[in-house]
């Protein structure tokens, strides 16, 4: 027997409030930015949202989703941030690509750098990537960094919202924020 899964992968623009479809907020070419790339949590997305909106960095979110995108989805976890950030969002990774302003910062658990190692820059982006896989291949080979979080022996990785936060501290402890 043969049995086929479909998965649904969402693309923002389609389903989402002007809020969320990009542009809106803060808006500086020169500020760091956070790229989430093809989330699977809508929760993340938020709390990373709202991390986006304390430190005051933009936000990218290159589709496609693998969750409904909507307002109510983000709501829990954003609040009333939404507003306070420079969201973006991208068709696909070529369109991200086509944007970059400056260096990409991959956080991954196959790095072998520390983040605490890395001098960010004003232009730099930092990149997370799904929940359940992390990122492709080339976009692995496409990162001009690529830094780790340490932890301890055993643990196999820390939440991605959770992550994203601490690079975001560690980029405003070195004045880039």
């Amino acid at each position: 027997m043969h049995v086929t899964i479909a998965l649904r992968a969402y693309r923002l623009r389609d389903i989402a409030p002007q809020w969320l479809v990009g542009n809106v907020g803060k808006s500086d070419k020169t500020a760091l930015r956070l790229a989430i790339f093809q989330p699977d949590i809508a929760l993340n997305v938020g709390a990373m949202m709202r991390s986006c909106a304390c430190f005051g960095a933009g936000m990218d979110v290159i589709e496609p989703c693998g969750f409904a995108f909507s307002p109510a989805a983000l709501r829990r976890s954003a609040m009333d941030y939404a507003d306070l950030v420079d969201i973006r969002r991208h068709d696909d990774w070529h369109a991200f690509e086509r944007q970059l302003p400056g260096r990409l910062v991959l956080l991954t658990t196959k790095a072998a750098s520390p983040l605490w190692d890395h001098c960010f820059a004003q232009t730099d982006t930092v990149m997370v990537g799904q929940e359940s896989c992390g990122v492709p291949d080339f976009v692995q080979e496409r990162a001009e960094s690529r830094v780790m979080i340490r932890m301890a022996p055993g643990a196999r990785s820390l939440n991605v919202a959770t992550s994203a936060g601490i690079a975001l501290a560690e980029a405003q402890r070195q004045g880039v924020l």
